[in-house]
């Protein structure tokens, strides 16, 4: 399976950036990588639209300067692609205390004691290595909740990263699930990577939680999406369970605020990072 890679230069850098990724990410773009112009965006390239792609750049044409290119990447030449741009991540909750610290790696970066959390990713063309604000959101906020020995769900798990500091954290069972088989398969293998052997990864959506219960949800995808799955969620979520979503803007949040709180659901924290927003409710 081979990937286009789309290549894209934006300015102003930081609000385009963050436009085009929510836009890409409606389109089955699945992984984004900061670049110093912009961003480099991977999908698959039997997925790959052109005329859906300048629609949308079309469309932005009066707000930001966008220019483009786009390369073929080979299944077997991912990893060479992630070891030229990735950088290690450091995520934390405001505290100086190390156990509240949590590093994401590679494998081949050296490990660092001053951080509780040492997370090892190899992304495989998942989404959620820890650099894009939405996955930083939802690490900050499993931070501060205490999931030790509580049922706990990553559902859109991507590189399983949110999956992994559960389980540091001492959540116990984990499941984890996604629609993308290279998904899935790069979650085991992270997993793997990582000692967790608590977590189950499976393929599918969020139909096939019907019947299953959650203390924690952790949901970290597109707008569309979250609306259309907020109903499951709400009914696998255990009573006083936590619900936390990220992968939107904050012009999205009353329309996904409206639709949790008429099923019973109640908001406890909202926190924006560069228009990206993380919203926490509660079952009560």
């Amino acid at each position: 399976m081979n990937y286009i890679e789309l290549i894209i230069s934006v300015e102003p850098k930081e609000l385009g950036s963050d436009v085009l990724i929510a836009e890409l990410s409606e389109i089955s773009f699945e992984s984004f990588v900061d670049s110093e112009k912009g961003f480099s965006a991977f999908i698959k390239e039997e997925e790959y639209a052109e005329n859906t792609v300048k629609s949308i750049f079309s469309k932005y044409s009066d707000s930001f300067k966008i220019n483009y290119s786009t390369k073929i990447i080979k299944q077997q030449n991912w990893n060479k692609e992630w070891e030229s741009s990735f950088q290690p991540i450091e995520v934390d909750i405001g505290l100086s205390d190390k156990q509240e610290k949590c590093y994401i790696r590679a494998p081949f970066h050296k490990a660092k004691k001053d951080f509780k959390y040492d997370i090892i990713i190899e992304p495989k063309m998942s989404f959620g290595t820890g650099h894009h604000n939405t996955t930083q959101l939802m690490i900050q906020k499993l931070m501060k909740l205490n999931v030790k020995n509580t049922s706990l769900l990553d559902m859109g798990c991507g590189t399983g990263v949110l999956a992994i500091l559960a389980s540091m954290m001492g959540a116990n069972p984990i499941t984890a699930i996604d629609i993308d088989d290279w998904s899935c398969e790069n979650s085991i293998e992270n997993l793997q990577k990582n000692n967790v052997n608590n977590a189950l990864v499976h393929k599918g959506n969020a139909e096939i939680l019907v019947g299953k219960l959650f203390h924690t949800i952790l949901a970290n995808i597109n707008k569309n999406v979250l609306l259309k799955d907020l109903p499951i969620y709400f009914q696998s979520l255990e009573k006083n369970g936590n619900l936390v979503l990220s992968g939107f803007f904050e012009t999205d949040v009353p329309e996904l605020l409206q639709s949790a709180v008429s099923l019973g659901l109640n908001l406890v924290e909202k926190v924006v990072n560069s228009q990206w927003t993380m919203l926490h409710f509660i079952k009560s």
